[in-house]
Parts: structure tokens; C-alpha cells; sequence
């Protein structure tokens, strides 16, 4: 029982760690499950993402995130997001494809 618990603990403690972008800096410990390698945070390409009047369109299609399988629209609000660290776009998808957990955006810069 005791080995079973630790092994509980383990599995627990390795999903509410933050792993890290491309770039090096930390997903907040919310937004991502997993590592660099299969988790669900990833840096998006710029073209996926247009910006408009109340926030973002992110139109991804497999290939722009490892977890996209199929063509997916987001209307993501713009005060829904949080605020990348590099310059770049990202997004974290939890528990599935279909649900965007949290979405990084550059600063807008005027």
C-alpha cells in the first residue's frame, strides 16, 4: 500500500510541474501537463493567429500544435490572456484538442 501511495505522489508531482518553451522560460504550473516533449503547452506559428477587435482567432490545423489532429477554430477573449515571455504565441490544450486552457500572446507593443 505504501509503495502505491508513493508511486500516487510521483505521478501527481510530475503533472503540476511547469515544463518549459522552446525558449526556455516556464508555463505556468496551471496551464501545462507533461514535459517539453509530450506535454500540451507549445509555441504556436504566428500565422495561426489573427488578431482581432475582441481578442484572438487561433485557427490551427495538425502540424501547428503536437496535440492537433484536426482542423480547430479558437475565439480566444483578450483579456483571457496571459503574456508570452518571448515574443511568441502559445498554446496549452487540456484535457483534449478541443479546449484551450490557456493561451500566451506577445505584447501588443503600442
Amino acid at each position: 500500500m505504501r509503495s502505491v501511495l508513493t508511486l500516487v505522489m510521483i505521478a501527481f508531482a510530475s503533472c503540476v510541474q511547469a515544463h518549459e518553451a522552446q525558449t526556455g522560460w516556464k508555463y505556468e504550473a496551471f496551464c501545462c501537463n507533461g514535459n517539453s516533449h509530450n506535454g500540451d503547452c507549445q509555441m504556436i506559428p504566428t500565422r495561426s493567429v489573427k488578431i482581432t477587435p475582441s481578442g484572438f482567432v487561433v485557427q490551427l490545423t495538425p502540424g501547428g500544435h503536437r496535440l492537433v489532429t484536426r482542423r480547430h477554430i479558437f475565439n480566444l477573449k483578450q483579456g483571457d490572456a496571459r503574456r508570452s515571455q518571448d515574443g511568441e504565441y502559445h498554446l496549452c490544450l487540456f484535457p483534449d484538442e478541443n479546449t484551450p486552457r490557456c493561451f500566451y500572446a506577445p505584447d501588443m507593443g503600442f
